[in-house]
């Protein structure tokens, strides 16, 4: 299990540091695509 939390913890420090910068947009369209998923906005109540 110690595994699977260092795991973990090197996802969501890789993934915050994406979120800062300057081109985390197309970075992480480039990623969504490569994945073939989409991502839909979600519907407004």
């Amino acid at each position: 299990m110690v595994a699977l939390d260092r795991l973990e913890a090197l996802v969501r420090n890789r993934l915050k540091r994406l979120q800062y910068r300057p081109d985390t947009p197309d970075t992480l369209d480039g990623f969504i695509a490569g994945t073939g998923l989409t991502l839909d906005d979600p519907a407004s109540p």
